[in-house]
């Protein structure tokens, strides 16, 4: 696809929308616009509060921090299932076509992974109700990643439509579940979902590094998604951590390396990131980067290094939290001048039941 032509295919759900000069668009016309890439915003947050449940383990922060991000969470992840379930309802249209866009797909994984993140909160206050949303989080993961690898494989894909987001259904869904599965002590289902993860991840990482790389630049609304490709190797290391009790051998040191790698890939992404104008899409940094704060923390709990390192972990904690309230901030000055939500597609605006 011409780069022209994917701006445009990509308006409706990543670019920021642009004011009405006559009033502001209704509930219903607001809840058609809703792409399901705006699970972002809940999986970044989720991701947040990893990170803070994690170092209220190390450092002397308060709990209820990782807590009241876990609640912050919920309420958007809530807010959206209840605004594309109503979304379902008066539009089924506009979801089947999001189904079937290539480039929109891979983001409905997005409720499911959210969900994995949110049972990980419960586990010290509901551990039960936690267990329940965390198999059926899997549930859906499993057969929306087996849907999703189904279509790539019979339906043919555009390779200009090929993004870092088709990394999120199987590869992210594949090895967060392994670390819940681990947490809630079933080691075989772990083991098995790591499988799946890496394995997914090994087999998409040829395809979707080789797009980048023999390809044009993607289009603007989804530069942020690069920032995806961070995720695998840390969302990997912490699923191995987690599966063998902090175990570290061979396979630790190479993910780690790789994790390395493609954290210094992101430096040199990072001119390229600042001459992107900001969309809801730059949601996408959020959780990448929780993880990669994540898994060094699970470094520093395997390692117990010198008190440098131990610093820098706190820094890492700072910056990240920084990164996400950065964005949500823009997100809100956005959302104030009524350019958040995608504009008007052109079959919305010719049809009652666009968007």
């Amino acid at each position: 696809m011409p780069e022209a032509g994917a701006r445009r295919h990509l308006r409706h759900w990543t670019s920021c929308g642009r004011r009405a000069d006559d009033a502001r668009p209704s509930a219903v016309s607001a809840a058609r616009r809703v792409p399901p890439s705006f699970f972002s915003i809940p999986f970044g947050v989720a991701g947040l509060a990893v990170v803070w449940r994690l170092a209220a383990q190390l450092y002397d922060v308060p709990v209820w921090i990782g807590q009241a991000l876990f609640v912050m969470a919920a309420a958007a992840w809530a807010v959206l299932m209840v605004v594309y379930a109503g979304r379902t309802v008066i539009d089924p249209t506009s979801v089947t076509r999001h189904l079937r866009d290539p480039v929109l797909v891979p983001f409905f994984s997005l409720p499911a992974l959210v969900g994995m993140l949110l049972a990980v909160g419960l586990e010290d206050t509901a551990r039960t109700a936690g267990m329940v949303l965390f198999a059926a989080s899997l549930a859906a993961a499993t057969l929306f990643g087996g849907w999703t690898m189904g279509q790539l494989r019979v339906a043919g894909m555009n390779v200009e439509r090929v993004h870092s987001g088709y990394f999120l259904p199987t590869v992210a869904g594949g090895l967060l579940a392994a670390s819940g599965a681990a947490l809630a002590g079933q080691w075989q289902l772990g083991w098995v979902c790591f499988g799946v993860g890496v394995l997914s991840w090994v087999m998409l990482s040829s395809v979707i590094l080789g797009r980048l790389i023999s390809r044009p630049r993607p289009p603007a609304p989804l530069v942020p998604a690069l920032a995806i490709e961070v995720a695998p190797p840390a969302l990997a290391g912490s699923a191995y951590f987690a599966l063998t009790g902090n175990h570290v051998d061979a396979l630790t040191y190479a993910i780690a390396g790789y994790s390395l790698l493609m954290v210094l890939v992101q430096v040199t992404l990072l001119p390229i990131y600042r001459r992107t104008p900001f969309t809801p899409g730059f949601w996408s940094f959020t959780f990448p980067w929780t993880a990669v704060v994540a898994y060094a923390l699970h470094w520093i709990v395997v390692e117990r290094p010198g008190v440098s390192v131990f610093s820098l972990g706190a820094a890492a904690v700072a910056a990240v939290t920084v990164l996400v309230a950065a964005v949500a901030a823009r997100s809100l000055v956005a959302l104030r001048h009524g350019e958040f939500l995608p504009g008007p597609t052109p079959a919305a605006t010719t049809g009652p039941r666009g968007g």
